[in-house]
């Protein structure tokens, strides 16, 4: 991509939070599926023939989730309709728990074409476009500007979506991770892999102080001592990793304590040291995180949908938004997603590879970034005959 259009600080109020399984942004759909209305609508607008809108790409500068309890994360809730509209006055309308959001993000669009002589009318127009229309369900109150760039303007870029963090596609780390997995265990499932990355796990490490300041103290004492050194490391080494129980300690350190003299002053350290290699239900406990199978600011994220029906006429099915289009059953797909700072994009191949694009494959509906395009022709082919009647301001 060698042009982008960077609609910036845009104002969004109850906004979609719910998304799938997962809750606290709207899914990468609704911001393509933005994307593409607006493209449909420039397909057919006078004056910009030859402008094509591919790709984009969403940075997060703030957001605040309609919760309340912050420790237990309830939505709020709101009676809907907030009045009824009957002759009986006691009524009261039903209360909903709906998950909203207020946003502020920045939207960076690809774009092929020329516009030259025309980007101010085309700003112009973009911005009125993008006021009428919904993102994520919510309403726009606001568009900081809408400005258009190309690849050269790279630092520029950056530095007006700073303070931000654009949302990345991590796909490939839920495949390999999953394949990890596989070679441990053969019934292990891609599901046991993506909850790995979403869940804040804990693991029970027997109690190890007493051991832990004895090994420094042997160090402090003879700091030249080659042997006590390497005990010191293989300890830390050790310590470093999640506890298994069912793996013993480095040779090295069972060798030491099993030499150890037992006597009065040994007697809890050599104690601690049977429990921390063979622990028991009495066995006193520290809790510790478990680390994620990657680094970084890794969220679940929902990336498209999977089709679970064959495809309906319109007529078969009832209650349709519409009585023409085909009707296809889907449920959600998960993967996993990373918010980077936005200073971390260095080059321009970093800033393309941050713009998603819609993916199809059999059966398969999913947001991708890096563009497929051998899935572009089919969606322009829908799109180049929609005709927009109420689109006709300035």
């Amino acid at each position: 991509m060698s042009h982008y259009i960077l609609i910036n600080r845009v104002q969004v109020q109850s906004a979609n939070a719910i998304a799938g399984f997962t809750w606290g942004f709207p899914a990468i759909t609704h911001f393509l599926g933005f994307t593409h209305n607006l493209t449909r609508k420039l397909l057919n607008r006078n004056g910009f023939n030859g402008i094509n809108l591919n790709g984009c790409a969403v940075i997060s500068h703030n957001q605040q989730i309609h919760t309340y309890k912050p420790y237990d994360y309830q939505f709020t809730q709101s009676r809907n309709p907030p009045y009824l509209k009957s002759h009986d006055k006691t009524a009261t309308p039903p209360v909903i728990e709906e998950g909203k959001m207020n946003m502020v993000v920045s939207l960076l669009i690809g774009y092929e074409g020329n516009l030259g002589n025309r980007q101010d009318e085309f700003i112009k127009w973009l911005k009125n476009a993008c006021m009428l229309q919904r993102l994520a369900g919510g309403t726009i109150l606001d568009i900081n500007d809408i400005e258009v760039f190309s690849t050269d303007d790279l630092r520029t870029i950056k530095r007006k979506l700073l303070p931000g963090f654009v949302l990345m596609d991590r796909s490939n780390y839920l495949e390999s991770h999953y394949q990890a997995l596989l070679n441990e265990n053969s019934n292990a499932e891609l599901l046991d892999a993506w909850m790995d990355f979403i869940t804040i796990k804990q693991r029970a490490r027997p109690k190890s102080d007493l051991i832990t300041n004895h090994l420094a103290a042997l160090v402090k004492n003879e700091p030249e001592n080659e042997y006590c050194a390497r005990l010191s490391s293989c300890w830390d080494l050790h310590q470093e990793h999640a506890y298994d129980e069912t793996k013993e300690p480095d040779a090295l350190l069972k060798n030491y304590f099993d030499q150890l003299e037992s006597n009065k002053n040994n007697r809890k350290l050599l104690d601690q040291w049977q429990s921390y290699c063979k622990p028991t239900e009495a066995t006193e406990s520290d809790w510790e995180y478990i680390t994620k199978p990657e680094a970084g600011y890794l969220v679940p994220l929902m990336v498209g949908y999977k089709a679970i029906s064959e495809v309906y006429q319109n007529s078969v099915v009832e209650n349709t938004r519409d009585h023409e289009t085909p009707v296809c059953f889907v449920e959600s797909v998960h993967s996993v997603g990373e918010w980077l700072g936005i200073h971390r994009l260095r080059t321009v191949d970093d800033l393309n590879n941050s713009l998603w694009f819609y993916h199809y494959e059999n059966n398969w509906y999913l947001c991708k970034q890096n563009r497929q395009q051998e899935n572009d022709e089919p969606i322009l082919e829908h799109i180049i005959n929609y005709e927009d009647p109420e689109d006709d301001f300035n």
